[in-house]
């Protein structure tokens, strides 16, 4: 069913208000007050959307799994290791527009609130996709995908990986390509 645009609206607008809120402080600095009249809504509206602010956090940034998914899953046939596709490299040029906010979402090793969510999507686009095709091990394969570039992302927002967006890019697109190729028994 749908979704009522009038929530659909409030919802972005809360978003929108909280991206412009963490670019000039962390998270834990935004208070429920100061986001809703920035987003032009009352108190009781932001908690008839959300539980509290990491809830929104999630939600705002839930953009950046949509994109990551997608960007993993951005080609067709045999995958060249010597050619990420775009998709790849744009989505690790954009992160750090909102990389504080990231970072206290995605923690280190690819946990936090932002690091389950990318986990459980990647991972189950990863384990369709592979079914569809017929490869073995669908759950395994998507497992250690959904792992490996969750941690390798968040250990690069975080600093522990040194590399502009065009070396991780093609690090980690050789490393899931590694994944993929490993003979199982």
């Amino acid at each position: 069913m749908p979704e009522d645009p009038r929530t659909e609206r409030t919802r972005a607008r809360l978003r929108e208000a909280l991206l412009e809120e963490c670019a000039s402080g962390p998270l834990e600095k935004v208070g429920v007050a100061a986001l809703a009249r920035r987003a032009g809504v009352g108190r009781a509206t932001f908690y008839l959307h959300y539980a509290g602010l990491e809830a929104l956090a999630v939600d705002a940034c839930a953009e950046i799994v949509r994109e990551a998914v997608d960007a993993l899953h951005a080609w067709r046939g045999v995958p060249d290791p010597a050619n990420p596709p775009s998709a790849l490299l744009e989505f690790f040029e954009r992160l750090p527009r909102h990389g504080p906010l990231y970072r206290e979402l995605l923690r280190p090793g690819g946990g936090g609130p932002l690091g389950q969510v990318l986990h459980r999507d990647l991972r189950a686009r990863s384990r369709s996709e592979r079914a569809l095709a017929g490869a073995p091990e669908p759950d395994l394969v998507a497992s250690a995908v959904a792992a490996t570039f969750s941690g390798v992302l968040a250990d690069w927002l975080h600093g522990a990986i040194e590399a502009t967006p065009a070396e991780i890019t093609g690090r980690v697109w050789r490393l899931l390509i590694s994944l993929h190729r490993t003979p199982l028994p």
